[in-house]
């Protein structure tokens, strides 16, 4: 017998991946586009009951008389993954880790629970594997040198088992890989559906705030790089990290997306090897090319990833072309930002390209997006196109409008003193950005027209 809405008195139907609820049956869900997932749903109120009291689990008291020893972050040991979570993760706080498979959370969360292990700080740590064997996990310990005796490895897909391994042992971090292969029987679908997912975190979260456990969650991302499963799957963790890597490339990126603990734009670098991944504390060398000689065509910037300033080169090649249509190619920029200093270059610099192949990268596998590496860009194209090379020693920093005007950007100060602690002499910046650190000298460009002049007087 279909179930009756409580108000309407006509049946409720639910979608036991997505929840979507529908008036009448159909064979296919159709916001997640599933089939055979919508079923009978249990009559939800939609008159407003009066809530009872009860006795609180705690008393309330003024702010200032709260302990903070209970919030105060535990360092994990690995300095990058302390630098983004804020100087470690506090107890009962639940971190949410996605990325694409492959990219290396499982090999750094394990390197994590190691850490923690062997510091002693937090006592033993659990790792609860759902996608591997605990011989797979072992044998990749082996290889990472993440064996340890207070290190405890449980390789469940039920949460009430994973629950009872947290009984038993009592660790001091849980590390859940991953949130999608777990299934609780408390909630509808298949494991790594919507509500599948939403039930298990809210567990989780539960017992981590009940405990003071912090808790590690690894989640999956889709095709388009968000987090597989719902919104609101961001909302119920207290931070949310995203690790991101070009498989062809060793160099990872750990960046915050959300965290009540700490900055939520704050990055860690890691490098990925056979025996494991390794912290990189001064990653601009991986972005820069060695060589000493200035060659055309590369121009070195500085960009801010969170609050952290790396040096990049961006490279650019300009050679004519038989085809009818020039070709256009970007790796690690964005290919529209690059039409866009092509177009400028033409109109604004008369510097023609309209009839030559134009190739434009970065170094290192690294990805640039903000607005900062239009100037370096458009210096590398020029410097390729003209067959001047940029001197030893220089940088390129700013914005490029549309109308030619080189413009400001955020946290000049900052890149021109990691520029400057890297050796580099001589900075090309937009006007006005306030007294250059010591040891770098700064020259103000305008337009792009007055870049252009300087590039072919040096």
């Amino acid at each position: 017998m279909a179930t009756k809405n409580a108000r309407t008195g006509k049946p409720g139907y639910r979608c036991t991946d997505c929840g979507r609820t529908v008036a009448k049956w159909v064979g296919q869900c159709p916001d997640c586009g599933q089939w055979g997932t919508v079923e009978e749903a249990a009559p939800q109120p939609t008159s407003p009951s009066k809530v009872g009291t009860a006795v609180p689990s705690t008393p309330a008291k003024p702010i200032a008389e709260v302990d903070l020893d209970s919030a105060r972050a535990v360092a994990t040991g690995i300095d990058e993954l302390d630098r983004v979570l804020g100087g470690g993760i506090v107890p009962g706080a639940v971190v949410l880790l996605a990325g694409e498979p492959g990219v290396g959370k499982s090999t750094l969360l394990l390197e994590a629970a190691h850490r923690w292990a062997a510091g002693g700080s937090g006592g033993r740590s659990l790792y609860v594997t759902g996608e591997e064997s605990a011989g797979q996990v072992r044998l990749r310990a082996e290889r990472t040198g993440s064996l340890h005796p207070e290190l405890y490895l449980g390789a469940e897909s039920d949460l009430p088992s994973a629950v009872s391994h947290v009984e038993k042992l009592q660790p001091g971090l849980l590390i859940v890989d991953s949130v999608q292969t777990v299934q609780s029987g408390d909630a509808e679908g298949t494991p790594g559906g919507v509500a599948q997912v939403r039930a298990v975190t809210s567990a989780l979260v539960s017992l981590a705030k009940e405990r003071g456990l912090p808790v590690i969650l690894v989640g999956h991302v889709t095709k388009d790089g968000a987090v597989a499963g719902p919104r609101s799957l961001e909302h119920l963790v207290d931070v949310v990290l995203q690790f991101e890597g070009d498989r062809h490339s060793t160099l990872r990126m750990l960046r915050g997306v959300k965290n009540r603990f700490g900055p939520a734009d704050e990055v860690g670098c890691f490098e990925q090897g056979d025996d494991g991944i390794a912290e990189v504390p001064d990653p601009s060398g991986l972005f820069v090319n060695g060589q000493q000689a200035p060659v055309p065509g590369t121009a070195v910037t500085v960009v801010v990833e969170g609050k952290r300033p790396l040096l990049a080169e961006v490279q650019a090649l300009v050679s004519p072309t038989q085809l009818s249509m020039p070709r256009r190619a970007a790796s690690g920029l964005d290919s529209a930002r690059v039409s866009m200093m092509l177009a400028v270059l033409d109109k604004r610099g008369n510097l023609k390209t309209a009839d030559q192949d134009v190739y434009a990268a970065t170094v290192g596998g690294m990805r640039i997006t903000e607005p900062a590496v239009d100037l370096p860009t458009a210096l590398a194209v020029a410097s390729a196109k003209l067959d001047l090379p940029l001197p030893a020693g220089t940088i390129a920093v700013g914005e490029v409008g549309l109308a030619g005007e080189v413009r400001r950007v955020n946290s000049v100060g900052r890149r021109l003193a990691e520029a400057a602690r890297l050796g580099f002499e001589h900075a090309l910046v937009p006007p006005d950005t306030g007294p250059p650190p010591q040891g770098i000298r700064v020259t103000e460009v305008a337009d792009i027209r007055s870049t252009l002049r300087t590039l072919r007087r040096q």
